[in-house]
C-alpha cells in the first residue's frame, strides 16, 4: 500500500528501488505534451521521484471543478417556462430537457467515467471540459428545439469529471487525509446542484435564459485553465487491459464484491429518503398549516446548504475513525433526524429546520465515508468503484422522487416520513450485516474484532508486517493488508 496515499502505480520509490525507477522513467520517456500537442508545464509532468504535492489549492480547485462542472446538469430546471416561450413550444414539450440531461448523464458514468482507470486522466479532465464548453456553446446560441434537446443530452455526457476528480483526489491525497479530500470535493459538487438553480433562477429572471449558459462558458473556461495550469500528469492504469474489460470488470465488482453490494443497498436506500425528503418538503410547506411562499420555501435549501459546508469538518472526524464506525454514526444521524420530521414536520417549522441541517449533514458524513470504505478495495479500479456508488445514488433519487411523491399525495407528509424512517433502519441493518474489519471476500461476520481508532488497527498491521518479515524475508516484498479494508491489486 502507498505510503504516499497516491495509490499502487504513484508510490513513493524507497532507497532500495530509487534507481530502478530512475532507470525506467528514462527508458520510458514520458510524454511532455497533452494530446501530443499542448506542452505540459514542467512542474506538472509525471515524475516517479517526486511525486507531486496534494495541497489545499489543489483539493480545492477539485472541489470548485466539481461545483460548475455538475451545474450544467441543473441550470435548466428553473428556465423550463422561459424555454417554452423562446421555442414557441409547450410546458409539456420543454420538460423533455431535464430527463435528457439526467439520461445523458447516466450514459456518461456508465460509459464515460470508468475510462479513469484505462487512460491518463489529465487530458481525459482537460476533454471532457473542453467538450463541455463547446456544447454549452450550442446550447446558449441555439434557436431549435429538437438540436437543444441533443445538445442537452451531451450536455448530460460530458458533466462527469467530478466522477474522475473523486477518484483521482483519493490516489493522491495521503492515506490520513483521504475523506478530508474526498469531502471537499463532494462538498462542490453538491454546492453545484444547490447554486445551479439559484444562478439561473435569478439570471434569468432578469436578463434571458441565454445569459446563464454564457455565465456557464465563463466559469467552465476558468475550470479547463485551471486544470492545465494545477492539474499533474499521471500514467495510465490498467494499461493492459481493454475499454471492455474495464466495463466488465466493473459489472463483476458491483455482484460480487461484498462491500460494495452492501454500500450500494445503503446508498439507494439513502438516496431515496434523502431525495424524498426535499422533493416532498414543497407540498409541505406549501400547505396546511405553514402556506409558505415559493421564495421562503426557497431558503429552506439555504439550510441544506449550511450542510454542504460542515461536511469537510466531517471529512477530518472521518479521517480518524474505522470508516465503518463513521458510516454507523452517520447513518444512526439519518435515522435521528428523520425521527423528528416524522413526530413534527407537519406541526410545527422548527422540526422541518433541524430536519434539513441534520439530514444534509448526516448524509453527506455517510457518504464521504462509504466512499472512502470502497475506494480503499483497489486502487486501480477507483474509477469503476465510484462509478458504482454514483449509480446506486441515482437509482435511489429515482426512487425517492417516484415513490416519495405517490405516497406523500395519497397518504400525506407523516406516511411519507415513516416510509423514509424505514428506509433508515434498513439502512442500519444492511450495515450491521458485516463487520468493520470483515475481510473482503466475507459476506457477513465480524471476523478482525470491534476496533475503531484507525490508528490503534495501522499499529496492529504493522506490528503483524514486522512479524511477519522476521519470520519470512520474502513477505517483506508483499507485506499484504490484513485488515478486510486493505488496498488490494485489481484482479478482475
Amino acid at each position: 500500500m502507498s505510503s504516499s496515499g497516491t495509490g499502487t502505480e504513484l508510490q513513493a520509490p524507497s532507497p532500495d528501488t530509487a534507481a530502478e525507477k530512475a532507470a525506467a522513467f528514462t527508458q520510458e520517456n514520458w510524454p511532455t505534451k497533452d494530446f501530443g500537442l499542448i506542452p505540459i508545464p514542467e512542474r506538472l509532468q509525471y515524475n516517479p521521484i517526486k511525486p507531486f504535492h496534494f495541497g489545499i489549492l489543489l483539493n480545492v480547485s477539485f472541489g470548485f471543478a466539481s461545483t460548475f462542472i455538475v451545474a450544467n446538469l441543473y441550470y435548466c430546471q428553473p428556465l423550463l417556462i422561459e424555454f417554452s416561450k423562446s421555442f414557441n413550444v409547450t410546458y409539456e414539450e420543454v420538460s423533455r430537457i431535464p430527463t435528457l440531461i439526467q439520461a445523458g448523464y447516466l450514459v456518461g458514468l456508465l460509459l464515460i467515467s470508468p475510462l479513469g482507470d484505462l487512460v491518463r486522466r489529465r487530458q481525459l479532465v482537460l476533454l471532457l471540459v473542453m467538450s463541455s464548453i463547446a456544447i454549452t456553446v450550442g446550447l446558449a446560441i441555439s434557436s431549435n428545439l429538437q438540436v437543444f434537446e441533443t445538445l442537452s443530452f451531451f450536455i448530460g455526457m460530458a458533466s462527469v469529471t467530478p466522477q474522475i476528480l473523486m477518484p483521482l483526489a483519493v490516489d493522491l491525497a495521503p492515506p490520513d487525509r483521504r475523506a478530508s479530500a474526498l469531502s471537499v470535493v463532494l462538498s462542490g459538487l453538491m454546492l453545484g446542484v444547490l447554486i445551479a438553480r439559484v444562478l439561473a433562477g435569478v439570471i434569468g429572471n432578469f436578463t434571458t435564459w441565454r445569459v446563464v449558459y454564457y455565465m456557464s462558458i465563463g466559469v467552465q473556461s476558468l475550470v479547463l485553465i485551471g486544470a492545465y495550469l494545477i492539474l499533474p500528469d499521471y500514467p495510465a492504469k490498467n494499461r493492459d487491459m481493454t475499454y471492455l474489460q474495464i466495463l466488465f470488470s466493473m459489472a463483476k465488482y458491483a455482484v460480487t464484491e461484498p462491500l460494495v453490494v452492501q454500500v450500494a443497498l445503503i446508498n439507494i436506500a439513502s438516496s431515496a429518503g434523502f431525495t424524498s425528503f426535499w422533493v416532498t418538503l414543497t407540498f409541505l410547506l406549501g400547505g396546511p398549516p405553514y402556506y409558505y411562499s415559493t421564495l421562503v420555501i426557497g431558503l429552506f435549501g439555504l439550510v441544506g446548504m449550511l450542510g454542504v459546508f460542515v461536511a469537510p469538518f466531517a471529512g477530518r472526524v472521518i479521517d480518524k475513525l474505522i470508516p465503518w464506525y463513521a458510516t454507523l454514526i452517520a447513518t444512526s444521524g439519518l435515522l435521528v433526524f428523520q425521527a423528528v420530521q416524522t413526530a413534527a414536520g407537519g406541526i410545527n417549522v422548527a422540526a422541518v429546520i433541524i430536519a434539513c441541517f441534520g439530514l444534509d449533514v448526516a448524509r453527506q458524513s455517510q457518504q464521504i465515508s462509504m466512499t472512502t470504505r470502497v475506494l480503499s478495495i483497489s486502487s486501480t479500479a477507483r474509477a469503476r468503484l465510484n462509478a458504482i456508488l454514483i449509480l446506486s445514488l441515482f437509482i435511489g433519487q429515482v426512487m425517492g422522487t417516484s415513490i416519495g411523491t405517490e405516497v406523500f399525495v395519497q397518504h400525506g407528509w407523516r406516511a411519507c416520513s415513516l416510509l423514509m424512517l424505514a428506509l433508515q433502519g434498513f439502512q442500519i441493518l444492511i450495515l450491521l450485516l458485516r463487520g468493520p474489519h470483515c475481510p473482503r471476500k466475507r459476506w457477513f461476520g465480524y471476523e478482525g474484532g470491534l476496533e475503531a481508532r484507525k490508528w490503534v488497527v495501522m499499529e496492529r498491521e504493522k506490528a503483524q508486517c514486522h512479524s511477519e518479515v522476521q519470520h519470512d524475508p520474502e513477505a517483506q516484498k508483499e507485506a499484504p493488508m490484513k485488515s478486510g479494508e486493505g488496498e488490494q491489486p485489481d484482479k478482475s
